[in-house]
């Protein structure tokens, strides 16, 4: 009896840790709501998925050629660079071309939506044409924008290892094809064939009016230092984030200022660099999103810049015409709030970044994606919910670096989703709230490498930077492979449940840009999603019973410039940044804006949609705001009709 109860006492040390994993378990593990309630919350969506066609005869990649000097993570390295964008690039009205970035064939490819107009021409790389290139430069996303302001849609590529190419769209052209773009320079450098410029790696723009002379710019974010990230010629001229928390050693950011531009059989643009526009600390981050939306009403745009490693930047507008500036934002500092729950102090892993009213208050709501893998890196995804009282209210504490903003990830059921990226928010069955998509998952292999990354991420900021320190990560590895995309939709608690599973969207392979867009103009937002080595994905939206809807597409009042007998219909200039303010006959305010370029690397169309929710007949009021091409805010309040609408925006908006 004696030796028996030795032995007992001799276990109960493991029995008792034994007990508290497994009650830890239960505490931490991500919250599942029961699948007959899931079921309830996903009965309102449906998507039927297909095939992008891609174009053939391209050598194939599963892993990228990186610096010597990160030979031993080369996985990790090749873990980004999957995008897409959803527009209409052709004129036809509708939002059914997609600009596909592939690191499989480290290519940017314009592809036909599928679907009923599928076959309008044929899937097309785009091409450099005389451009200074080298096998050291690979594309990271596509941001589509009539960029030279002639009324047709270019193509913004930004690369590693170069600085971004302008493809701008020929007046002259009869179709879709390579040659249906002029490649240009956005920073002049020395020519020739080799590329010799600046070794710029980057992984975010956002684009929009920053200055508010009535020009779109650009907001170019960079990620690693400049430098050979994928030069495996070469050892040395490269490095890893100093912190894992605090990182500001990354690559410099940049903001291209609007100054000119020409049309015409040879069409060009012209930008001015601004190099001191954001703080150093800020500017020298490694971003990995960006999103620019006017918050306080004053038709300036914020800039929000999620940095992996620590701290994103909430930035308050203060330029003016042809001078960008910002001030810094952070949340308010309370008692039992960790610093990583406050805007502008956190030390997460910024992913991705987007805007939506989800309380119908008239004013913007945020979301922003983290590392949330529970016994992985299990940070919080972040649902900040704006406690200000009106937009005076907000204009004012933003003035004074106040981001009132709080976050309610956890209660509302979004803090916990896995290795997050790009994130989304529409209403997808029309039903006068946002859902919320999230792509998810790392690296893609066999060999779990979670405890070695565990090991990285309880080491000494000291020695993070240096890449010898990192454990490895290579072909065959596998950090968060399996990890699913995430579609959030709101119960009746007003929580949120992820449905993913039952619309058949939860894809075991990493995903990383999510478009959206209507290309069929039946009024139900589809959707295309990019995945990291593998396959893009397009959602088509077959929602059985969606509300009624209001659609704007809303051009500057600027006759687009003429093109030659015969040659593609331009589609119109679109006033990025005009906000639209929809009340419904229940006195909902629903927000909206026409957004230039916002998130991780998956870009949505230009035009603006609104659910209204089921049985609206009659017109709705709309608020409309924008700056005209003067650089003059104008407001107009309208009465529209459920449906799609085209209208032109100058000096009032008129419809076409």
């Amino acid at each position: 009896m004696t030796a028996n109860f030795g032995r007992l006492r001799r276990q109960l040390p493991g029995a008792v840790a034994l007990v508290l994993v497994v009650s830890m378990f239960f505490v931490v593990r991500l919250p599942d709501a029961p699948a007959s309630e899931r079921s309830d919350v996903a009965r309102t969506y449906r998507f039927t998925p297909m095939n992008i066609a891609l174009p053939g005869g391209y050598r194939q990649q599963t892993i990228r050629r990186v610096n010597k000097d990160y030979k031993q993570i080369d996985a990790w390295i090749s873990s980004v660079g999957a995008g897409i964008a959803m527009n209409d690039l052709d004129g036809d009205g509708l939002s059914n071309d997609l600009c596909v970035t592939d690191p499989r064939i480290d290519q940017v490819v314009v592809s036909p939506a599928p679907g009923a107009r599928s076959q309008r021409y044929a899937p097309f790389a785009l091409s450099n044409g005389s451009l200074p290139m080298n096998e050291a430069i690979a594309p990271m996303g596509c941001a589509p924008g009539d960029f030279n302001e002639d009324g047709r849609m270019d193509l913004l590529v930004y690369l590693w290892g170069r600085t971004p190419i302008v493809h701008l769209a020929r007046p002259d052209a009869k179709e879709l094809s390579a040659d249906a773009y002029v490649p240009t320079e956005l920073v002049p450098n020395g020519g020739g064939k080799t590329y010799t410029g600046p070794e710029w790696n980057s992984n975010a723009v956002a684009i929009d009016d920053f200055d508010g002379d009535g020009h779109d710019d650009i907001y170019l974010g960079n990620y690693f230092p400049h430098g050979p990230v994928l030069d495996d010629r070469k050892s040395g001229g490269v490095a890893m984030n100093r912190s894992l928390s605090n990182a500001t050693n990354g690559g410099e950011d940049y903001f291209f200022r609007w100054t000119g531009a020409g049309t015409g059989a040879s069409p060009r643009v012209s930008y001015q660099k601004i190099d001191n526009a954001l703080p150093r600390k800020v500017s020298k981050g490694w971003v990995l999103a960006a999103a620019a939306n006017d918050l306080d009403g004053d038709q300036l745009p914020e800039l929000y810049i999620a940095q992996d490693h620590g701290k994103d930047a909430l930035l308050y507008n203060l330029s003016r015409p042809g001078k960008i500036e910002f001030g810094t934002v952070h949340g308010t500092r309370s008692a039992g709030l960790p610093k990583s729950k406050r805007i502008g102090d956190d030390s997460f892993k910024g992913m991705g970044i987007d805007f939506a009213d989800f309380d119908h208050d008239g004013l913007y709501d945020m979301f922003v994606s983290n590392i949330t893998t529970t016994f992985g890196i299990q940070e919080s995804n972040l649902q900040f919910i704006n406690t200000a009282k009106d937009n005076a209210d907000l204009r004012a504490r933003l003035r004074d670096g106040e981001g009132p903003w709080t976050d309610r990830s956890t209660e509302l059921g979004t803090a916990w989703s896995g290795w997050c990226w790009d994130v989304k928010m529409a209403d997808f069955d029309n039903g006068g709230d946002p859902a919320i998509v999230q792509t998810n998952g790392f690296v893609k292999g066999e060999v779990n490498r979670w405890p070695q990354l565990q090991e990285l991420a309880a080491s000494n900021d000291l020695v993070v930077e240096n890449p010898d320190w990192w454990p490895h990560v290579t072909a065959g590895d596998d950090i968060a492979g399996s990890q699913r995309l995430h579609f959030f939709a709101k119960d009746e608690d007003g929580k949120y449940q992820n449905v993913a599973g039952q619309l058949g969207l939860a894809i075991p392979v990493p995903t990383r840009g999510v478009a959206i867009g209507d290309a069929d103009g039946d009024g139900r937002l589809d959707m295309a999603v990019a995945r990291q080595w593998d396959e893009p994905a397009f959602y088509q939206n077959t929602s059985p019973t969606p509300g009624d809807f209001l659609g704007l597409r809303l051009t500057h009042d600027v006759a687009p410039v003429r093109g030659a007998t015969g040659a593609l219909p331009a589609p119109g200039s679109p006033v990025v940044g005009a906000q639209v303010t929809v009340t419904t006959p229940d006195g909902r305010k629903h927000l909206a804006r026409v957004d230039g370029g916002s998130g991780h690397s998956g870009k949505r169309s230009h035009e603006v949609h609104v659910g209204l929710g089921q049985g609206v007949s009659g017109p709705v009021q709309v608020h409309l705001r924008w700056r005209d091409r003067s650089g003059q805010v104008r407001e107009q309040d309208l009465q529209l009709d459920p449906g799609w609408h085209s209208l032109r925006l100058g000096s009032q908006a008129k419809e076409k």
